[in-house]
């Protein structure tokens, strides 16, 4: 009897022992992949025990789970199927946080499903309010690793980025080419949204430049910091009488003078000093000053080699206004797009109006291409004689174009081509030669109107923003920290004209207008 009671006392020691070792196991299992995780402690242990769990964002599980892997610093920045899940710097724009939200006075959205996700098996609360905190602090900060290293930081000089202006929102977001995520938010404006329209980044990477529909501003962004650095108040030339409406920008070869558009009744075209951020006005076309109302409503805006010889798409109508400057004088030529008397009204009855939108130089400035909205045409026309050399037909609604220089390819957005009969998807984007006007391919991608491209010939990639800006389109696949329906951009390889990944990249509200650094 009493070599049984010592056999089970014995018995009952081990099976402690092995209890104890298995739980000191364990718990060293999740100390050792916080250590490797490379996150801040504090933040480590929240990931690593809630969110890089079986099932959710781990190896085995992260391709079911948005694309999402948690399991290190390093793997939370290649960002999911959606894009970045975290920004540095910006709380207010980071989606995880949408999704571990419970709480509305957080000032956060909230997104669903919450997480982390219980399931039948596992049981997991969400997140207390000090662990919301904890994310949320942490992000704030630019989200650091263990070392204090943020991503995106280094090579700030030469990193490749490409700058999308969204109308819905006062951020202009940066989006590192290699991972195509967006890296960084930079607020722009006055403090309320503004609606910026257009950016346009000078040729040596050092500064982008951008527009507002909405009052009497240009801004000026460092691209190393990307931070604005300097603000161009118009309102001298322009008192606040209604005007604004700002265009589309274009830069001297040597970056030292800005022009932007006014889609205004009373047309004209600012000249801005970029080095004092002041105007122009001998070389503006202005109310007071080299002004006619002849000229209403300019959009597109081109210039030759030498930057003394300028275009600009009439929005309404048949008109490119074309002028240079002698002794300080502006001459202007009306150039018509069809062989009908020139007109700045639109006509949607036959014949139609081209209603021209914008405009683009060839790489050798020997012709420019126009996109016709009421047409849906892109005209060529000749620069030493501006005659008509083509006119392409192309999808509804053409918007923005980009050329590739390396590929012969123009590249134009239809932002309303319904025959693109993807599920969820309207608009399409136009490939066609610069020295045929063939039509290369006609891309038919998950879009939804987009509106503007960007050729990164530095990466072989090409970014096209989807505005989404129709109550027809698809939902979000979240909500965001400004009101309205996010867009999004899709990328594609420059060289097979195939998607780059499958992914949507999901950024804030109508994603506009979008320019590479390099």
């Amino acid at each position: 009897m009493r070599r049984l009671l010592f056999s089970a006392l014995i018995a009952a020691i081990i099976a402690t022992i092995c209890i104890t070792a298995c739980k000191r196991t364990s718990n060293n299992t999740v100390s050792t992949a916080i250590t490797k995780s490379n996150f801040p402690v504090s933040v480590g242990t929240i990931f690593i025990n809630k969110c890089a769990t079986a099932g959710c964002h781990d190896a085995s599980s992260a391709q079911n789970a948005d694309g999402l892997l948690l399991d290190s610093w390093e793997h939370l920045f290649n960002g999911g199927y959606d894009g970045a899940s975290v920004v540095p710097y910006a709380v207010l724009y980071s989606p995880m946080l949408y999704f571990i939200n419970t709480d509305s006075t957080n000032g956060i959205p909230i997104a669903e499903p919450t997480m982390p996700i219980s399931t039948t098996t596992s049981k997991m609360p969400y997140l207390t309010k000090a662990e919301f905190d904890t994310i949320s602090n942490w992000i704030a900060r630019g989200a650091p690793d263990v070392n204090g290293n943020i991503a995106f930081s280094s090579n700030p000089a030469t990193r490749q980025k490409i700058y999308l202006t969204q109308s819905g929102c006062n951020e202009v977001a940066v989006i590192d080419a290699k991972t195509k995520l967006v890296m960084r938010y930079i607020a722009v404006g006055s403090g309320t949204n503004e609606a910026q329209h257009d950016v346009t980044v000078s040729s040596d990477g050092r500064y982008a430049y951008v527009s507002f529909y909405i009052g009497n501003i240009v801004q000026k962004i460092d691209c190393i910091a990307d931070t604005v650095v300097a603000t161009c108040d118009m309102t001298p030339a322009f008192p606040p009488t209604g005007d604004g409406s700002w265009g589309i920008l274009t830069l001297s070869p040597d970056n030292s003078t800005l022009m932007v558009s006014g889609f205004q009744q009373r047309s004209c075209v600012i000249a801005i000093n970029t080095a004092t951020m002041a105007v122009n006005l001998d070389l503006s076309i202005y109310g007071g000053g080299n002004y006619t109302t002849q000229y209403p409503y300019m959009h597109g805006l081109a210039n030759n080699a030498t930057f003394d010889t300028f275009y600009a798409c009439i929005e309404y109508g048949n008109e490119i206004l074309k002028w240079w400057y002698e002794t300080g004088v502006p001459h202007f030529k009306v150039v018509t797009l069809n062989s009908l008397p020139a007109t700045n009204a639109s006509s949607i009855t036959p014949p139609l109006t081209p209603d021209p939108h914008q405009i683009i130089m060839s790489p050798d400035y020997s012709k420019y291409f126009v996109t016709c909205e009421n047409s849906a045409e892109v005209r060529v026309l000749s620069t030493a004689n501006d005659q008509l050399l083509d006119s392409i037909p192309v999808g509804a609604l053409p918007q923005e174009m980009a050329i590739s220089a390396s590929q012969n390819y123009l590249f134009v957005a239809c932002m309303e081509d319904s025959t693109n009969t993807n599920s969820g998807s309207l608009g399409s984007v136009y490939v066609i030669d610069i020295n045929t006007y063939a039509v290369v391919k006609k891309i038919y991608g998950y879009f939804y109107q987009p509106h503007d491209i960007a050729v990164d010939a530095q990466d072989g990639l090409l970014f096209i923003s989807s505005t989404n800006i129709s109550p027809g389109g698809p939902p979000p696949h979240h909500v965001v920290g400004c009101a309205g329906r996010p867009g999004w951009y899709t990328v594609y390889d420059l060289n097979t004209l195939q998607p780059a990944d499958a992914n949507q990249y999901t950024v804030l509200v109508n994603p506009y207008a979008i320019s590479n650094r390099f």
